[in-house]
């Protein structure tokens, strides 16, 4: 059994929408966990509200009040590669994230991600990431190590100010395969999300995700891409290279979502976050930070 060291935290409905008590309500939202282990972990202290205190099976339901519990899992996965810290001072760390790590807890992944184990390496409790990075993804992720300056951090990207390229390794068409380089795709269109609900789909609309991607070295069949995102939905890159025709190799959700397996660590998906570049907010330092990891099979392609 795994349990997280931090407490998780919901905001109760500002509606009661008939719920008679706190355990009512955490049975019907969170329909994957049993009443019994509700129960459980009410017993034994597991749930309580913002301020400490505990609640009882019988706890009537409070609109608005905030609420913490801890995340459990029976078996966690354990991921077998190494996190790096790249840089850190007063406000910021950057870490550099390998393939299967997930940054956050999540699903069955309660201490086993990049958060915790970073938490646990320095020490510091309060520390949160300000951008995302899929589970499946590698490279540079910048965190927040300081509540009075994270908000300008937080700024940095909802304000697009930060700018990132990645590099993806994918199969060539046949057309693509016999063109000269370097070949630049500009791609401008509409995301939203599909069914099921973790993955997304193009569809007609307003614009709302836009990348550049160039191919910069190739061989008969494989090709390393250089991509720069300047908008950030979800798996907007895998997206836009399945919209090439030329879906990132090993991926497990597109062009087909592959059934639920344990993790493929002789498979990653081969993107990665290479390069994060920005203008600090507090301290008015260009940044420009290097992921020292390298693409599986990046090697086949490049030289």
């Amino acid at each position: 059994m795994s349990i997280a060291v931090k407490a998780s935290e919901i905001t109760l409905p500002a509606t009661n929408q008939g719920w008679p008590t706190v355990f009512s309500y955490l049975c019907a939202h969170f329909h994957r966990i049993t009443p019994e282990i509700w129960q459980a972990r009410i017993k034994a202290g597991k749930v309580h509200w913002f301020n400490g205190e505990t609640i009882t099976e019988i706890t009537p339901f409070q609109p608005s009040k905030r609420l913490c519990y801890y995340r459990e899992v029976e078996a966690e996965p354990v991921i077998p590669f190494a996190h790096k810290i790249l840089y850190q001072d007063l406000h910021i760390l950057v870490a550099d994230k390998p393939h299967f790590l997930p940054v956050t807890p999540g699903g069955e992944y309660v201490n086993e991600c990049l958060l915790a184990r970073l938490q646990r390496e320095t020490g510091i409790a309060d520390i949160v990431p300000v951008h995302r990075l899929d589970r499946d993804t590698a490279g540079l992720v910048l965190f927040s190590v300081n509540p009075l300056s994270r908000a300008a951090y937080y700024q940095l990207f909802s304000g697009g100010l930060v700018e990132k390229q990645y590099q993806a390794v994918a199969h060539l068409t046949a057309a693509v395969s016999i063109a000269a380089l370097p070949l630049c795709w500009h791609i401008a269109n509409r995301i939203e999300k599909s069914t099921p609900g973790f993955i997304n789909a193009i569809v007609p609309g307003a614009v709302n995700a836009i990348s550049d991607i160039s191919l910069i070295a190739k061989t008969a069949e494989l090709g390393l891409f250089k991509l720069t995102p300047h908008t950030g939905k979800t798996h907007q890159l895998r997206l836009h290279m399945l919209s090439l025709g030329m879906p990132i190799l090993h991926d497990s959700y597109y062009p087909q979502l592959l059934p639920k397996q344990a993790p493929q660590f002789d498979k990653p998906l081969q993107l990665l976050a290479k390069t994060l570049s920005f203008i600090d907010p507090v301290s008015a330092t260009a940044h420009s930070f290097i992921s020292q990891q390298q693409l599986q099979v990046a090697h086949q392609v490049s030289g």
